[in-house]
């Protein structure tokens, strides 16, 4: 029988869910591309002097795994996105090795089409996934991070896909991101298993492009006293969130973010809607365009509009990162339940906090300062999956 793999305290997984999608693939080839030297950190806050000494774990020291339910090889995929612009045409070539060891860490997820499988057979398929990873890896922790693709506001009790996933994170002892606003950890029947895990937990919907400029303009209006009458937006994006939102219950469920943060930035809701267009020839790019009405002194109107052209996934990929890096760390130093000084991140965050990114930004830098003020607790290399975490499902009988 082979030994156990030792424990290395400097050795982080990122469990992926949608590990073969555009944002993890870039994520796990930025990654390299920026351990390597070939690229530097661009986008990642966390490469910041913001977070000098705060102990976050290395970029080298990451490990990437995942579940998906496709299987498109990784270093195929990133091929895919060379030629689409998405990548430099030769990182692909450069990072094979890297792309293919994780690659080899992906397992199928679920649940697939006719999966007789119950609930309870389905989360504890996929935390054994994630505990043989950290075991086989011989990591200190893992974090696992949902970037799959959007899935509809779930209808009944039954758990939807995304929260499947993250009962399994609880079950295997990881801490938890949602970087989509799937349901995710926001399940009703997930809420005592959250709350008694001992874990961190972080979500939900990045915000990587509309929602960005929308918490920077929003507070803009409110602190000039400018009253906004309508704000409509229009959003045109390709590749699989774009098939994926072509989906009104999915659309729904994204757009409702975006509106949470005009409500919470403004104080009231405005005239409009925010319309997604499913244009699949723009593969993973999305233009973003909004129409601010508003009234200035003795009731002048006038018009704000915005055009955001960007990358998806590169816009995604170096906040994955940086969150991996961060919740791996708050659960090093034992901080646990939702993480809200990470809300400069999300749409939809976890936990109190303002929705101004000013202030957001503000929380997170004196989260980094309280980093940096923990000690690491002894012991903390042993993996949580290994200390007796809590193991039923919500609402199960074992």
């Amino acid at each position: 029988m082979p030994a156990e793999p030792s424990v290395s305290p400097s050795r982080v997984g990122v469990w992926l869910i949608g590990a073969r999608g555009s944002v993890a693939t870039t994520a796990v080839a930025g990654c390299a591309a920026v351990t390597a030297g070939l690229h530097p950190p661009t986008g990642m806050v966390t490469e910041t002097g913001v977070f000098h000494e705060a102990g976050l774990p290395a970029l080298s020291s990451l490990v990437f795994g995942g579940h998906d339910v496709v299987d498109c090889p990784l270093p195929k995929r990133a091929e895919s996105l060379a030629a689409g612009g998405v990548l430099p045409h030769d990182l692909p070539s450069a990072v094979t090795a890297e792309l293919a060891a994780a690659d080899r860490e992906i397992r199928i997820g679920g649940p697939l089409r006719g999966d007789t499988r119950s609930e309870e057979e389905l989360v504890e398929d996929l935390a054994r996934d994630i505990r043989d990873f950290v075991r086989r890896s011989g990591l200190a922790r893992a974090v696992v991070v949902n970037v799959a693709s959007t899935e509809p506001v779930p209808e009944g009790d039954a758990l939807p896909a995304s929260s499947l996933y993250a009962a399994a994170a609880l079950r295997a002892g990881c801490p938890y991101v949602n970087f989509t606003p799937s349901m995710g950890l926001h399940h009703p029947r997930l809420a005592s298993a959250a709350a008694s895990s001992g874990l961190p937990y972080a979500g939900r919907d990045g915000k990587t492009g509309q929602t960005l400029l929308r918490s920077v303009i929003g507070p803009m209006f409110a602190q000039r006293a400018l009253a906004v009458r309508a704000w409509s937006g229009t959003n045109l994006l390709g590749g699989g969130d774009g098939a994926a939102l072509a989906d009104p219950a999915a659309a729904a469920a994204k757009n409702a973010g975006k509106e949470r943060v005009l409500a919470d930035t403004l104080g009231t809701v405005p005239e409009g809607e925010t319309h997604i267009d499913d244009v699949p020839s723009l593969g993973d790019w999305k233009t973003a365009w909004d129409h601010i009405a508003f009234d200035g002194f003795l009731g002048t109107r006038m018009v704000l509009q915005t055009t955001w052209q960007g990358c998806d996934s590169s816009l995604a990929a170096p906040l994955i990162l940086d969150l991996a890096r961060l919740v791996a760390r708050a659960h090093e130093v034992g901080l646990s339940g939702p993480v809200g000084e990470l809300g400069f991140y999300f749409k939809d965050p976890v936990g109190e906090g303002p929705a101004a990114l000013g202030e957001q930004y503000a929380d997170l830098v004196a989260f980094a300062g309280r980093l940096r003020q923990l000690a690491q607790p002894p012991g903390s290399v042993e993996p949580r999956a290994e200390r007796g975490d809590p193991e039923d499902l919500p609402g199960e009988d074992r």
